[in-house]
């Protein structure tokens, strides 16, 4: 017997209708959109300090102001509510709640999460708080950073500080935001903070980052609701060998164990993956993983968060370390530790403000892959969107019909794995707002609404209007 839901997927034009209980939502990050970098006891985090570098930002931009979202909140929460978002996924600023990294919290700090998830709630609307999304305390760094065992026992200590205020409140909880882009771009290339250009260093800080997610878990379900609702968002490389050789595939598996594996080993199978530590055996002997650290990762989640954007395309070089066109920044020293001899390959076809390549089955094939390997695990879609170059008419008015079409042909994909058995649970759409986009500056527009950065000025998109339509029904509309 042919489901509707199969006679749905069987036909591109029609529309889809999602499971009941789907969640729709939107995400930030708090440095992107916070600002108030000064206010009420927040101290630099190493996103600070690499902003004020000069040339490591594009314009010199700074989150110092970025959205205004700390004084506005009340405003973005209205929109969040206006356009019939069920959840929204943000960010605590870890400097915002410790300043130092350590010690008590600055009730402050706290005290505008507290706001900012009672206004939430009372608009129902689920809020979903990530622990760490890439900013630092600046005086953590100062000692050692990622790199260091203490950091992750620091980011502990911190969780349980959180949970203690905002467990009442906040029911789905985020440990770790990205944490490659974390080792690989802060540690590794540079083209992110703290800008180190270390290998060993970067390798270091992705064990270090698994410890502290399963400290964090810990630490959330001692001290959290008995319903919390834990997980990870990690950002999977979709990898495809430029060809069917068995040169590229073995690219292909050396870039998947470094960019997929080296998290989901430790934290869902309790192990690195064997070929990885031979891969990187010539940096590093892996001696800082001690007895006992591999089962304090490896911890029950929830669900897994899942960023997607394009797909991730490698051949076999000749040794000169060709890692540019892997879409994640220029820089001179690769965030590909042991894999000089991989080379990296533009996808065919439409792409991105970003420069990154349109390709939906990307996601499609990526979400299969995630429930075969891990098939009792749910999943849900913490980023997924694009960066056009937007602007607001004579009537103030911001058409976006690239982006309506890029969400729709990604949704479509999501809801085609639904179908075909991934037991996908949302969608968060990236992002509620224009923001700060890290190395990028103010230079790409990702969000659903337009913000005019002189003075703040909220406009929503006509993608926000048609994701709106989406996230009240259930249904995404044919094309």
């Amino acid at each position: 017997m042919v489901t509707a839901a199969q006679q749905t997927a069987s036909a591109p034009d029609a529309p889809r209708t999602f499971p009941k209980g789907f969640l729709w939502g939107s995400a930030t990050a708090s440095y992107q959109i916070e600002g108030a970098a000064t206010e009420d006891g927040r101290t630099p985090s190493i996103w600070d300090t690499y902003a004020r570098t000069p040339g490591r930002v594009r314009n010199g931009d700074t989150g110092d102001t970025a959205t205004d979202h700390y004084h506005r909140w009340r405003e973005d929460v209205a929109l969040m509510a206006e356009l019939g978002l069920g959840a929204y996924r943000f960010s605590l600023a870890w400097t915002r709640i410790q300043p130092t990294g350590r010690g008590p919290a600055v009730q402050k700090g706290l005290d505008f999460y507290r706001r900012l998830v009672d206004e939430l709630l009372e608009k129902g609307i689920q809020p979903v708080a990530t622990l760490y999304h890439w900013d630092l305390p600046q005086e953590l760094e100062d000692a050692g950073g990622w790199p260091e065992r203490a950091t992750a026992e620091r980011f502990a200590e911190y969780t349980a500080l959180a949970a203690d205020a905002l467990g009442d409140r906040v029911k789905t909880w985020t440990t770790l935001n990205e944490p490659w882009c974390s080792a690989f771009l802060g540690y590794g290339s540079g083209v992110h903070a703290p800008g180190r250009t270390d290998p060993v260093a970067a390798l270091r800080a992705a064990h270090h980052l698994n410890l502290a997610h399963g400290l964090a878990v810990q630490a959330l379900r001692d001290r959290g609701r008995a319903d919390a609702q834990c997980s990870v968002t990690l950002n999977i490389h979709h990898v495809r060998p430029l060809t069917g050789g068995d040169a590229d595939a073995d690219a292909a598996r050396r870039i998947d164990a470094l960019a997929n594996r080296v998290f989901t080993g430790p934290m869902l199978r309790g192990a690195y993956p064997e070929d990885l530590l031979k891969d990187t055996a010539h940096l590093t002997d892996w001696s800082f993983v001690r007895d006992g650290d591999l089962e304090q990762a490896r911890q029950p989640l929830d669900f897994l968060g899942v960023n997607y954007y394009t797909p991730t395309v490698v051949s076999q070089a000749d040794g000169s370390g060709v890692h540019t066109s892997d879409g994640h920044g220029n820089s001179p020293y690769s965030p590909w530790p042991g894999a000089d001899r991989v080379a990296f390959h533009q996808p065919p076809g439409e792409t991105t403000a970003m420069g990154w390549a349109v390709d939906p089955t990307g996601l499609y094939d990526l979400l299969r892959r995630l429930s075969s390997d891990f098939p009792r695990l749910p999943l849900v879609i913490t980023e997924n969107g694009a960066a056009f170059d937007d602007y607001a008419d004579p009537e103030g008015r911001v058409n976006d019909p690239a982006r309506i079409a890029y969400v729709r042909d990604h949704l479509a994909a999501v809801h085609r794995a639904i179908v075909d058995g991934a037991d996908v649970r949302g969608y968060f759409l990236w992002s509620l707002l224009d923001n700060f986009e890290w190395a990028h500056g103010y230079g790409k527009r990702f969000g659903a609404v337009y913000v005019d950065y002189p003075t703040g000025t909220r406009i929503p998109k006509a993608s926000a209007r048609w994701y709106s339509e989406v996230a009240r029904t259930g249904v995404l509309p044919g094309a």
